[in-house]
């Protein structure tokens, strides 16, 4: 529904709640899915200190789990060995993590090992399922209505405040309420508590205080409910009750929070009010991937535990299991130059011991401008790739989201394609939702006709829209990719099942969509590296290492600049093989080359001479573009493949370029890859106006590179020439 021009929903009753005897939110359906046969089995296959975490069944426990230790593996046997042992029933266990695809993951094995309701929830799950389950007794009257999204309450708030602001200046307004509101700071006391943070506000302190009290009230007014607030109001409910106290406390006697380096001080006030006076609970976490400080996270609950519980039972996990000696020894190198400011973070650091054999060595590479830099990590992905690297299992890591358009445009210009990280969740996306109503129709028909041939007839119907060749546009592109995915999918599922029916591949998506497991976008991965969080890939290129960058130029405390050093390890911690480590000394081709490299690279790159000398070869094949109508040197990627600037004229046959995209279409098709990565619009568009006539004046174009070259130079040509282009398999030599 909306309302006032926002975004919202009716918070009402789990239609999906599975009641357990007492009917409280909570206890799930039991499985037909058979664990382990015994607890000793549960235990089968754990390291030395993965085991001493799950024979530690009763609390306090805290496991100092590292990157890549295992951790999920620990937590999870540790549950499941408390059933089998009957230590726990598993509908009076309440697991806590941060994301729905953590939370799926670990009911996905928990069902395996036999213990299938166990729940396992974010925090603003569980909390949504309790406060909508306990409102008539608690509070009485209409439910309030859940906020999707802040920012239609802040323009209102703001403007009602005298205050104009742009669509950044809601969103950042936004993030200043909800820091102040986990961090359970009132208006009154806002500008007071930023100057003792050290916080920077994004305008006027007063302004924020007032825009703060602002939205408060209207959200009082209209009966809305946002994310902080269901929190907090939980806590209230359960606090102030106690005879709901009681039956929340009956219910549940058994916690288990992942990631307890980024709790913040209102999700502790609801897990304190969970447990009331009880210890049965176990912590996971790494003070030194703490990363969301900026949002409120503190690693003090963490690495404050043995003072709360002096009698806990502390697990150090350290055996990396994900990345080969070589990253690892990078990790462990970058965390050891942590200063004083590192605090008990690096009071409580990890070295981590590598499990896996020796891969290749870190590469190190410095360029003289980003369109270089980008374009040079783009060659050494297709190189990957053409050796049999999984596209999916490449990742391009970035400190802002802003960096990331030099690299769609180098890995397009290089026939590779990519995913954008930080999209609606795959099962959540509108054009899923409509494709699985469709297919779970369909599967009530005849189920004789083949999986993969139903499966794309479907989704290549016009309300659905998967077409044989990606459209251009991120937007439609990345809609054409969850599509593909879900098609991919169903490849998979026949591959993997001889027989397999419409409704095997429904049931399969239905599995999958409980447990937020989605398929697999094919396609490099392009993410910042607070999305990176929690995900590993074979190959991983961490660009834009320059100071300013990361550390991050805002980043001025001692403490700032260690939490962008974690954000570092973070993004090295998340490779298995290959790690890439790249800076650029200018922004742009010709520009002054003033940048420095990251001081967190200090001590793990080479020394300077063998950098100079490969920025000496560099610099012989870098070029300076410049428009060709007026001289002036181009810098954004789109101009230099144009070979212009984008307002100066140019003529072009229409004609031609229309006769290049069908071609492009159809090669795209043939090929089975989106269109772009045959050739992007502004190469097809800079071909079109230049109409070339031999090899040497293709070659010179931007976007065409030796490999594009090779497979199309020419067919490419032909079109140039008026003639019809070389069908599949006819082209020879381009020379």
């Amino acid at each position: 529904m909306s309302l006032g021009g926002l975004e919202t929903r009716q918070m009402g009753p789990d239609e999906s709640r599975a009641p357990g005897r007492s009917g409280f939110p909570g206890a799930a359906a039991p499985s037909l899915m058979e664990g382990p046969s015994s607890p000793e089995e549960i235990l089968r296959g754990l390291d030395p200190e993965q085991l001493e975490a799950a024979r530690s069944v009763r609390g306090p426990v805290c496991i100092l789990a590292g990157a890549g230790t295992g951790k999920t593996r620990a937590i999870t046997h540790r549950i499941a060995y408390a059933v089998a042992s009957g230590v726990v029933p598993e509908q009076q266990i309440l697991a806590v993590t941060f994301t729905t695809r953590a939370a799926g993951e670990m009911r996905g094995r928990l069902r395996a090992l036999g213990a299938p309701r166990v729940q396992a929830r974010t925090f603003h799950a569980a909390a949504l399922r309790q406060l909508s389950y306990f409102w008539p007794q608690a509070v009485g009257g209409p439910k309030p209505t859940l906020l999707d999204s802040k920012i239609g309450l802040v323009a209102d708030a703001g403007r009602s405040c005298g205050l104009q602001l742009d669509r950044p200046g809601l969103r950042d307004l936004a993030s200043e309420i909800e820091w102040s509101k986990v961090t359970q700071i009132r208006p009154a006391d806002y500008e007071a508590a930023v100057v003792k943070a050290g916080r920077t506000p994004p305008m006027l302190a007063r302004d924020v205080a007032r825009a703060y009290d602002a939205y408060e009230e209207l959200r009082r007014e209209r009966n809305l409910l946002d994310f902080e607030s269901m929190l907090e109001l939980t806590a209230a409910v359960i606090t102030d009750s106690p005879s709901i106290a009681e039956q929340v406390r009956k219910q549940y006697r058994y916690f288990v929070v992942d990631e307890f380096q980024d709790v913040n001080p209102l999700q502790k006030l609801l897990l304190d009010a969970w447990l009331g006076d009880r210890d049965d609970i176990c912590v996971v976490g790494d003070p030194n991937q703490t990363i969301y400080s900026f949002a409120g996270a503190t690693p003090g609950y963490l690495t404050g535990f043995s003072v709360a519980y002096p009698h806990a039972t502390f697990v150090r996990l350290v055996r990396d299991y994900r990345s080969t000696p070589q990253v690892v020894r990078v990790a462990n190198t970058a965390l050891q130059a942590a200063g004083a400011a590192a605090g008990v973070a690096r009071e409580h650091r990890l070295e981590l011991v590598a499990q896996r054999p020796d891969g290749p060595d870190p590469v190190y590479a410095e360029y003289d401008d980003e369109p270089a830099e980008a374009t040079a990590v783009a060659r050494r992905i297709a190189a990957l790739v053409e050796s049999g690297t999984p596209a999916r299992e490449v990742a391009v890591l970035f400190r802002t989201n802003s960096q990331s358009a030099a690299y769609e445009q180098a890995l397009a210009d290089a026939g590779v394609s990519y995913t954008l990280r930080g999209a609606t969740q795959f099962f959540d996306r509108p054009e899923i939702k409509k494709a699985l109503h469709t297919l779970r129709g369909a599967s009530q028909g005849e189920d004789d006709a083949p999986l993969v041939a139903t499966v794309r007839h479907i989704l290549q119907q016009p309300q659905i829209g998967l077409t044989e060749t990606a459209p251009e546009g991120r937007q439609a592109r990345e809609r054409w990719e969850s599509l593909a995915a879900l098609a991919q999918l169903s490849e998979d599922v026949a591959a993997e099942r001889s027989g397999a029916t419409m409704a095997d591949f429904v049931a399969e998506l239905e599995a999958r969509a409980a447990t937020e497991h989605a398929p697999g976008l094919e396609g490099v991965t392009l993410a910042s590296l607070h999305a990176a969080k929690g995900l590993e890939w074979d190959a991983v290129f961490l660009v834009g290492l320059t100071e300013g960058m990361l550390p991050i130029i805002y980043a001025e405390e001692p403490e700032q600049v260690e939490e962008e050093r974690r954000l570092f390890y973070v993004g090295v911690t998340r490779a298995r093989e290959h790690l890439g480590m790249s800076w650029a000394l200018a922004r742009s081709p010709g520009g002054r080359k003033t940048r420095k490299p990251s001081r967190f690279l200090d001590g793990l790159r080479p020394a300077s001479p063998s950098l100079a000398a490969q920025r000496g070869e560099r610099r012989k094949q870098a070029k300076t573009i410049q428009c060709r109508v007026c001289a002036a040197t181009l810098i954004e990627a789109a101009e230099r493949k144009l070979g212009r600037c984008a307002d100066c004229p140019s003529d072009y046959d229409e004609a031609l370029l229309e006769r290049l995209r069908d071609w492009r279409r159809e090669t795209a098709t043939e090929q089975k890859v989106p269109a772009y990565v045959v050739f992007t619009d502004a190469t097809l568009q800079a071909i079109a106006e230049r109409e070339p006539s031999g090899v040497t004046q293709l070659a010179g174009i931007s976007g065409v590179g030796a490999v594009k070259l090779e497979r199309y130079g020419q067919a490419v040509l032909a079109l140039c020439a008026g003639q019809p282009a070389p069908v599949s398999g006819e082209q020879g030599d381009t020379e």
